[in-house]
């Protein structure tokens, strides 16, 4: 059985998005991405809401010039993904499914079924995971910027227990923080 991780860029006062919708705050740089890659590795599967995917696409056919950048689109185009939207009638990109519903009961027989582990990606999307009970471990980059408003991190009134499993900070002033689900 796989672990379902969510991870996300975070401001200080819980958002992932701007009031505008804008996430260009949260664009890491040089070892917070090295750090993210190594985070991703282990995935085999990506689980994304329509957004996420529309954002995360972009690496199917990235061919950056920094090594940092390349491995991270080399892993991306590698894994599974599966898309949850309802407006999407189509995927784009190689080894990605669609799928018109979240159903936690496929989710949780893809975590049985799953040799590596899986990762989610989109507030909405991830808080349908939490309410379900599915996700195992929450990874949270928490940026020096606080946005006064926009999209928070998870919806819909999730009441979780942590427990800190890892903490790091960067030169930038990001801050990580990784909990599993369960704690005290």
């Amino acid at each position: 059985m796989a672990d379902l991780i969510y991870t996300t860029n975070v401001s200080l006062d819980g958002y992932i998005e701007d009031s505008d919708g804008r996430f260009d705050w949260g664009e890491p740089d040089e070892e917070v991405h090295s750090f993210i890659r190594e985070l991703e590795a282990p995935a085999g599967t990506y689980l994304y809401g329509r957004r996420l995917y529309e954002t995360m696409r972009s690496w199917e056919t990235a061919e950056p010039d920094e090594a940092y950048t390349r491995e991270f689109a080399e892993m991306w185009r590698a894994a599974d993904k599966v898309v949850y939207s309802r407006s999407l009638d189509a995927v784009t990109t190689a080894r990605t499914r669609l799928e018109h519903e979240f159903d936690a009961n496929s989710v949780r027989r893809m975590k049985d079924a799953a040799a590596r582990r899986l990762t989610i990606g989109g507030a909405n999307l991830a808080s349908q995971a939490f309410a379900a009970g599915l996700v195992d471990e929450l990874r949270l980059l928490i940026r020096p910027v606080i946005l006064g408003g926009g999209k928070p991190w998870l919806t819909g009134g999730v009441n979780l227990r942590l427990r800190l499993t890892d903490t790091r900070h960067f030169a930038s002033g990001v801050v990580y923080l990784s909990y599993r689900l369960g704690g005290g």
